[in-house]
């Protein structure tokens, strides 16, 4: 391959003596990038995919249900005990994650049963190692729960306590 230079140290010399050589370069322009509205529309359209997903777990997967009724249960604790901005954000993110974490189980669970109709030992893996990590999520969510409505309920018990022990 014949070349004008001698090797690429000396070509970067002359591309730098090059450009200071040169005019100096003009700076164009460029108005700002409009998003149009067909990128808009088809943001949209995939909306509904993602709502048939969401409706998929929670009509066919009985954990996701016992999540959503925990969350549930956790959001009505929250309201009647009036909890503070960060232990929102801790119950909203927690319910979040676990949701997340179950529903990633559902899809990792119908690929592997789509790509491998028998017993593989992968297969197995794949599946377990995804249901424990709806548990994990699970178990972070309960210290949580400990954490957050913990120290009001035993304020609201242990009066009661009091006159019984």
């Amino acid at each position: 391959m014949a070349t004008n230079h001698q090797s690429p140290a000396t070509d970067r010399q002359v591309v730098a003596e090059y450009r200071t050589a040169s005019m100096p370069r003009m700076r164009t322009m460029r108005a700002p990038r409009r998003r149009s509205i067909r990128w808009v529309q088809r943001r949209l359209r995939s909306f509904p995919f993602a709502f048939a997903g969401i409706s998929h777990l929670l009509r066919t997967q009985g954990n996701a249900q016992i999540h959503v009724a925990a969350g549930g249960v956790a959001i009505a604790l929250g309201f009647l005990f009036n909890i503070d901005r960060v232990e929102w954000l801790a119950l909203a993110l927690t319910i979040t994650l676990v949701l997340a974490a179950e529903g990633i189980n559902t899809a990792v669970e119908a690929v592997v049963d789509l790509v491998t109709p028998g017993f593989h030992p992968l297969a197995k893996i794949a599946k377990d190692v995804a249901a424990g990590t709806v548990l994990l999520t699970a178990i972070g969510a309960v210290a949580v729960g400990f954490i957050v409505f913990l120290p009001r309920l035993w304020a609201l018990v242990a009066p009661w306590l009091d006159g019984v022990i």
